[in-house]
Protein backbone atom coordinates (compact mmCIF):
# COMPACT_ATOMS: atom_id res chain seq x y z
CA UNK A 1 0.00 0.00 0.00
CA UNK A 2 1.61 3.49 -1.08
CA UNK A 3 2.47 5.53 1.85
CA UNK A 4 1.14 8.98 -0.38
CA UNK A 5 -0.22 9.81 3.43
CA UNK A 6 2.58 9.53 5.47
CA UNK A 7 2.82 12.21 7.96
CA UNK A 8 -0.57 13.72 7.63
CA UNK A 9 -3.07 14.30 10.33
CA UNK A 10 -6.45 13.48 9.77
CA UNK A 11 -9.66 13.45 11.47
CA UNK A 12 -12.91 11.33 10.48
CA UNK A 13 -15.96 11.26 12.04
CA UNK A 14 -18.45 8.65 10.93
CA UNK A 15 -21.95 6.91 11.64
CA UNK A 16 -25.33 8.70 13.23
CA UNK A 17 -25.56 10.13 16.52
CA UNK A 18 -28.47 9.50 18.84
CA UNK A 19 -30.52 12.37 20.76
CA UNK A 20 -31.44 11.16 23.86
CA UNK A 21 -35.61 11.71 24.81
CA UNK A 22 -35.81 9.11 27.85
CA UNK A 23 -33.76 6.65 29.25
CA UNK A 24 -35.70 4.41 26.72
CA UNK A 25 -35.87 6.41 23.55
CA UNK A 26 -33.62 8.68 21.15
CA UNK A 27 -34.38 10.20 17.84
CA UNK A 28 -31.47 8.42 15.60
CA UNK A 29 -30.97 8.01 11.99
CA UNK A 30 -29.85 4.94 9.62
CA UNK A 31 -26.40 5.70 8.77
CA UNK A 32 -24.25 2.28 9.70
CA UNK A 33 -20.29 4.37 9.56
CA UNK A 34 -19.17 1.71 7.09
CA UNK A 35 -18.05 5.34 4.26
CA UNK A 36 -16.23 7.00 7.64
CA UNK A 37 -14.75 4.06 8.77
CA UNK A 38 -13.60 2.70 5.12
CA UNK A 39 -12.12 6.49 4.80
CA UNK A 40 -10.30 6.12 8.25
CA UNK A 41 -9.09 2.48 7.54
CA UNK A 42 -7.95 3.74 4.02
CA UNK A 43 -6.29 6.59 4.89
CA UNK A 44 -4.31 4.46 7.75
CA UNK A 45 -3.14 2.05 5.34
CA UNK A 46 -1.72 4.89 3.01
CA UNK A 47 0.34 6.40 6.53
CA UNK A 48 -1.65 8.91 7.95
CA UNK A 49 -1.97 9.75 11.49
CA UNK A 50 -6.19 8.92 11.90
CA UNK A 51 -8.26 9.99 14.57
CA UNK A 52 -11.78 8.64 13.86
CA UNK A 53 -14.70 10.12 15.83
CA UNK A 54 -17.61 7.16 15.79
CA UNK A 55 -20.75 7.81 16.41
CA UNK A 56 -23.09 4.33 17.87
CA UNK A 57 -22.29 1.82 15.52
CA UNK A 58 -21.51 -1.52 15.66
CA UNK A 59 -18.26 -1.87 13.64
CA UNK A 60 -14.86 -2.70 14.46
CA UNK A 61 -11.44 -0.10 14.75
CA UNK A 62 -9.63 0.13 11.60
CA UNK A 63 -5.83 -1.09 12.07
CA UNK A 64 -3.84 1.92 13.39
CA UNK A 65 -6.67 4.05 13.60
CA UNK A 66 -7.07 5.94 16.83
CA UNK A 67 -11.15 5.81 17.85
CA UNK A 68 -13.01 8.33 19.95
CA UNK A 69 -16.49 6.93 20.85
CA UNK A 70 -19.08 9.31 21.16
CA UNK A 71 -23.18 9.08 20.97
CA UNK A 72 -24.84 12.74 20.62
CA UNK A 73 -24.62 15.42 18.10
CA UNK A 74 -22.59 17.37 21.44
CA UNK A 75 -20.52 15.02 22.16
CA UNK A 76 -19.35 14.65 18.61
CA UNK A 77 -18.84 18.08 18.10
CA UNK A 78 -16.62 18.26 21.14
CA UNK A 79 -14.61 15.37 20.48
CA UNK A 80 -14.12 16.82 16.49
CA UNK A 81 -12.68 20.40 17.75
CA UNK A 82 -10.61 18.81 20.31
CA UNK A 83 -8.99 16.35 17.41
CA UNK A 84 -7.89 19.94 15.76
CA UNK A 85 -5.64 20.73 14.34
CA UNK A 86 -5.44 17.86 11.52
CA UNK A 87 -4.30 18.28 7.60
CA UNK A 88 -7.53 17.31 6.46
CA UNK A 89 -11.23 16.77 8.34
CA UNK A 90 -13.43 14.66 6.66
CA UNK A 91 -16.95 14.84 8.09
CA UNK A 92 -18.77 11.99 6.90
CA UNK A 93 -21.09 11.12 9.90
CA UNK A 94 -25.24 11.96 9.95
CA UNK A 95 -24.60 14.21 12.70
CA UNK A 96 -28.82 15.06 14.05
CA UNK A 97 -29.50 18.51 13.04
CA UNK A 98 -31.96 19.03 15.97
CA UNK A 99 -31.90 17.45 19.34
CA UNK A 100 -34.58 17.17 22.32
CA UNK A 101 -34.68 20.58 24.56
CA UNK A 102 -34.95 18.49 27.45
CA UNK A 103 -34.20 14.80 28.00
CA UNK A 104 -36.25 13.15 30.68
CA UNK A 105 -34.87 11.54 33.33
CA UNK A 106 -37.45 9.10 33.66
CA UNK A 107 -39.31 6.92 30.79
CA UNK A 108 -41.97 9.19 29.27
CA UNK A 109 -45.67 7.37 30.56
CA UNK A 110 -48.21 7.31 27.98
CA UNK A 111 -51.22 8.73 30.13
CA UNK A 112 -54.77 7.28 29.63
CA UNK A 113 -56.67 9.43 26.43
CA UNK A 114 -53.35 11.03 24.69
CA UNK A 115 -52.97 11.11 21.62
CA UNK A 116 -50.50 13.15 20.70
CA UNK A 117 -46.81 13.40 22.28
CA UNK A 118 -45.16 17.19 21.78
CA UNK A 119 -41.27 17.31 21.74
CA UNK A 120 -39.73 20.36 21.57
CA UNK A 121 -36.55 20.21 19.33
CA UNK A 122 -33.41 22.97 19.23
CA UNK A 123 -30.72 23.23 16.53
CA UNK A 124 -27.45 21.62 17.11
CA UNK A 125 -23.49 22.42 16.79
CA UNK A 126 -22.83 22.88 12.96
CA UNK A 127 -19.46 20.14 13.36
CA UNK A 128 -18.97 21.20 9.61
CA UNK A 129 -18.81 24.99 9.42
CA UNK A 130 -16.90 25.77 12.91
CA UNK A 131 -14.51 23.28 11.69
CA UNK A 132 -14.31 25.62 8.51
CA UNK A 133 -14.30 28.92 10.39
CA UNK A 134 -11.75 27.73 12.86
CA UNK A 135 -8.40 29.52 13.47
CA UNK A 136 -7.27 26.06 13.37
CA UNK A 137 -8.54 25.17 9.76
CA UNK A 138 -7.31 21.96 8.53
CA UNK A 139 -6.06 22.29 4.69
CA UNK A 140 -8.47 20.35 3.68
CA UNK A 141 -12.64 20.24 5.03
CA UNK A 142 -14.67 17.79 3.56
CA UNK A 143 -18.51 17.51 3.69
CA UNK A 144 -20.66 14.36 2.97
CA UNK A 145 -24.25 15.47 1.97
CA UNK A 146 -26.93 12.40 1.85
CA UNK A 147 -30.00 13.94 0.22
CA UNK A 148 -32.98 12.00 -1.69
CA UNK A 149 -33.51 14.56 -4.27
CA UNK A 150 -31.46 17.63 -6.27
CA UNK A 151 -28.63 16.11 -4.91
CA UNK A 152 -26.28 18.25 -6.97
CA UNK A 153 -27.94 21.54 -6.35
CA UNK A 154 -28.34 20.98 -2.22
CA UNK A 155 -24.68 19.31 -2.24
CA UNK A 156 -23.04 22.79 -4.21
CA UNK A 157 -25.51 25.16 -1.72
CA UNK A 158 -24.16 22.76 1.10
CA UNK A 159 -20.48 23.47 -0.27
CA UNK A 160 -20.62 27.25 -0.55
CA UNK A 161 -22.38 28.09 2.88
CA UNK A 162 -20.31 25.92 4.91
CA UNK A 163 -17.31 26.77 3.07
CA UNK A 164 -16.19 23.47 2.00
CA UNK A 165 -13.39 22.47 -0.13
CA UNK A 166 -14.99 19.38 -1.17
CA UNK A 167 -18.53 17.46 -1.10
CA UNK A 168 -19.74 14.18 -1.07
CA UNK A 169 -23.15 14.09 -2.48
CA UNK A 170 -25.19 10.70 -2.46
CA UNK A 171 -28.89 9.72 -2.90
CA UNK A 172 -30.44 7.71 -0.15
CA UNK A 173 -33.15 6.02 -0.39
CA UNK A 174 -32.66 3.39 -3.20
CA UNK A 175 -31.56 0.33 -2.98
CA UNK A 176 -28.10 -0.83 -3.54
CA UNK A 177 -26.21 3.03 -2.06
CA UNK A 178 -26.13 5.07 0.50
CA UNK A 179 -27.01 4.10 4.66
CA UNK A 180 -26.81 0.79 5.65
CA UNK A 181 -25.36 -0.68 2.20
CA UNK A 182 -21.88 -1.87 1.28
CA UNK A 183 -22.03 0.23 -1.97
CA UNK A 184 -22.06 3.45 -2.86
CA UNK A 185 -21.87 6.19 -5.86
CA UNK A 186 -20.54 9.45 -4.63
CA UNK A 187 -20.76 12.92 -6.63
CA UNK A 188 -17.59 15.05 -5.35
CA UNK A 189 -18.20 18.50 -5.90
CA UNK A 190 -16.05 21.74 -5.58
CA UNK A 191 -15.55 25.47 -6.59
CA UNK A 192 -13.52 23.74 -9.93
CA UNK A 193 -16.29 20.93 -10.95
CA UNK A 194 -17.47 18.05 -10.04
CA UNK A 195 -16.47 14.25 -10.38
CA UNK A 196 -18.32 11.25 -10.21
CA UNK A 197 -17.28 8.24 -8.06
CA UNK A 198 -18.78 4.71 -8.31
CA UNK A 199 -21.12 2.84 -8.31
CA UNK A 200 -18.79 1.05 -5.93
CA UNK A 201 -18.01 -0.74 -2.50
CA UNK A 202 -17.34 1.69 -0.33
CA UNK A 203 -13.91 0.32 0.24
CA UNK A 204 -13.48 1.35 -3.30
CA UNK A 205 -14.71 4.78 -3.05
CA UNK A 206 -12.46 5.21 0.22
CA UNK A 207 -9.64 4.77 -2.04
CA UNK A 208 -10.67 6.98 -5.01
CA UNK A 209 -11.68 9.84 -2.66
CA UNK A 210 -8.30 9.93 -0.90
CA UNK A 211 -6.84 9.71 -4.08
CA UNK A 212 -8.10 12.80 -4.80
CA UNK A 213 -7.45 14.32 -1.25
CA UNK A 214 -3.72 13.49 -1.73
CA UNK A 215 -3.86 15.69 -4.73
CA UNK A 216 -4.80 18.72 -3.03
CA UNK A 217 -2.59 17.97 -0.20
CA UNK A 218 0.42 17.94 -2.27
Amino acid sequence: MSAALAGVRIVVSAGPTYEDIDPARFLGNRSSGKMGFAVAAEAAARGAQVVLVAGPVHLPTPAGVQRIDVRSARQMHAAVLSALPCDAYIGAAAVADFTPRMTSPQKIKKQAGQETLMLELVKTSDILAEVAASPQRPRLVVGFAAETEQVAEYARDKLLRKRLDLICANQVGQAGAGFESDDNALLVISAEGQQALGPASKQTLAGQLLDLLAERLA
